[in-house]
């Protein structure tokens, strides 16, 4: 189990975001003064219900919010110490930060090969190494080599599979993951998550993971955030968060019927989550 990113040496933080605003279209405020850290070579996950601004904290990272008309207003995203917020999102994915984006997106009329070819196309290698790279990517999901025909035919888990292996052609850095799970039967998300956790282990691959599926999520993580109306509510290693009452109440369910967050204003809040 490692320390908590608040407690690790700066050299040690990959990506730090600090006290970030986002609006979308002039007026929207989305991002409410998001801060959050993420180790090197760790799985760090952002938690959340529906609306609390996960996906649009990833595209702040990924330089995608630009495409929503979305923008960073304040605050600043530090990426091996260097300032990434409202950059283009190719020149993030040649700093080493490639998302995986919630519902997959690949292109369906494309090849499986054609579609981890794609993943490279910030690459100045070629050849020989994006041949022994897809080949890696087989490796990691033996079931993708044996549909190597038009991605459109696959399955929604072949297709998570190939999102993901995707993102490893481009040989990043750091792999922003949103709702790998949706969708997904429970035995492929147990699969999937698991080679997720071996992707990390073995190439030493930062992940920030974004997932509804709390328990699933903290079964891999070593450290987590709780988002909620678009601020930072809680966070700490996983254990903490696995133990702590309130999670356990509305994220992790338990003996009792779990309580939706949607209702969570007819409760009473801890003065933590206030």
């Amino acid at each position: 189990m490692g320390e908590p990113a608040a407690k690790l040496a700066p050299d040690e933080i990959l990506l730090s975001v600090n006290n970030i605003e986002v609006v979308y279209d002039d007026v929207i405020l989305v991002l409410r003064g998001v801060s959050l850290d993420v180790p090197k070579g760790r799985i760090v996950t952002l938690l959340g219900p529906n609306g609390a601004g996960k996906s649009t904290t990833l595209k702040a990272i990924s330089g995608l919010l630009g495409t929503e008309d979305g923008e960073v207003t304040r605050g600043n995203i530090t990426f091996m110490g260097e300032e990434i917020a409202n950059r283009a999102p190719e020149e993030i994915v040649r700093r080493g930060i490639f998302q995986v984006m919630e519902g997959r997106r690949i292109i369906e009329d494309m090849t499986v090969i054609e579609n981890l070819r794609l993943g490279a196309f910030t690459r100045k290698d070629g050849g020989a190494a994006i041949r022994k790279d897809i080949d890696m990517v087989f490796d990691y999901f033996p079931r993708l080599k044996e549909r190597t025909g038009m991605a459109g035919y696959l399955s929604g888990g072949e297709q998570q599979m190939l999102a993901i292996g995707r993102a490893m052609m481009a040989r990043p850095k750091m792999i922003l993951l949103d709702e790998p799970s949706m969708g997904l039967s429970p035995l492929l998300v147990k699969e999937v998550f698991a080679i997720i956790e071996k992707l990390c282990k073995d190439t030493g691959v930062t992940i920030l993971l974004v997932e509804q599926n709390a328990r699933m999520a903290l079964k891999i993580a070593e450290f987590g955030y709780i988002m909620e109306s678009g601020k930072i509510m809680l966070d700490g290693p996983k254990d903490d968060l696995v133990n702590n009452e309130d999670v356990k109440e509305f994220y992790l369910g338990g003996d009792k019927e779990r309580k939706s967050f949607k209702n969570l204003k007819s409760y009473k809040r801890r003065k933590r989550w206030l």
